[in-house]
């Protein structure tokens, strides 16, 4: 009877008891580079079970000479948004044989640089970042030669690529179709403190239509923050008639305030968002959205990582007005991305 051991079996563990070497372990394993005999093969593999034996990925990949590991920096996983993506990537990663390896950055116990070095060490195949990586973080992608994806940051830094959305042009359009229903005034609720251009347009918008910017409530991108932009609206005592929300998010914050202030939307006030969450669909009213492609954004930031050589350096795409009743428009159950 094989005896139980204590700390996790090794290769050698293995090599031990089928009575071959670990080279022929590794073969086995690793289905090559040489042949193995059915017999010795039966034996290394009855042993793998008997032990428990599990691969360490790291040295698989090390041995294959490539990874089939993708690592993936998340700001906030709790996050819709970055939840929906995060399981986008996962299953364009698996659609090629790769597996995720996803990293909340931000929970305070390491640095996003530690993190990559963590992951590094995990011979991953390449990083995927929502996060917003700093020059030094560059500089230390660089040391490592590891392929980077940027997610919706656009950069020309040496060994990334960038892919995303143009925002400044989806919040434009987001914003034109408020003002094609005659609302005036159209406020902002939102921070642009990543120069994203999410506020840019919406000044774009308001600007080439000749009306005033409405009011502007700087919040966080949260559903806690779009409700304190909803309770502050309107402040001075005038209500704006529509909402530009800088997010999703916010957006549903948004309405959850407006309803326990008695306002009825689009009623009495119209919200347009962004991001296309699946949660927009199923807020009250469902939001109008400027919509990310995150499947689109998924494969793409995939592909690079697995074909370095065959796509530019900086993909930009277009987002998609997802047409509600936040707006005023009417709605026939348009589907969620």
């Amino acid at each position: 009877m094989v005896q139980p051991l204590r700390r996790a079996p090794t290769r050698a563990d293995v090599a031990r008891l089928s009575g071959v070497s670990t080279a022929v372990v590794s073969y086995v394993l690793n289905d090559g580079p040489k042949a193995v005999s059915p017999a010795a093969k039966d034996k290394v593999l009855a042993a793998v079970r008997a032990l428990g034996y599990r691969p360490n990925a790291a040295a698989r990949a090390l041995s294959k000479g490539s990874a089939d590991l993708i690592g993936m920096l998340v700001g906030d996983t709790r996050n819709p948004f970055s939840a929906q993506l995060s399981y986008s990537v996962d299953k364009a990663a698996g659609d090629l044989g790769r597996t995720l390896l996803v990293v909340n950055s931000e929970n305070g116990v390491a640095t996003q640089s530690e993190h990559i070095r963590e992951l590094a060490a995990r011979q991953i195949s390449g990083l995927i970042s929502m996060r917003r990586v700093s020059g030094e973080e560059l500089d230390l992608l660089s040391s490592f030669r590891m392929p980077t994806v940027l997610v919706n940051q656009m950069s020309s830094t040496p060994g990334t690529t960038s892919v995303g959305v143009d925002y400044r042009e989806g919040a434009r359009r987001a914003v034109e179709h408020l003002l094609g229903h005659g609302y005036q005034g159209i406020a902002f609720a939102g921070v642009d403190d990543a120069g994203d251009g999410r506020e840019r347009g919406w000044m774009d918008a308001v600007t080439a239509a000749d009306q005033p910017l409405g009011e502007r409530v700087e919040t966080t991108y949260s559903l806690r923050g779009g409700y304190a932009a909803g309770m502050r609206l309107g402040a001075d005592g005038v209500m704006p008639r529509a909402i530009f929300a800088a997010s999703d998010q916010i957006g549903i914050g948004l309405l959850a305030a407006l309803h326990e202030r008695g306002f009825d939307v689009p009623g009495d006030v119209a919200v347009v968002s962004f991001d296309g969450i699946r949660e927009a669909e199923y807020s009250w009213p469902p939001l109008t959205t400027a919509a990310q492609p995150l499947v689109q954004i998924a494969e793409l930031a995939v592909n690079a990582l697995l074909d370095w050589d065959d796509l530019p350096r900086s993909v930009v795409l277009p987002t998609e007005l997802i047409i509600r009743r936040s707006c005023g428009c009417s709605w026939r159950g348009a589907p969620a991305l």
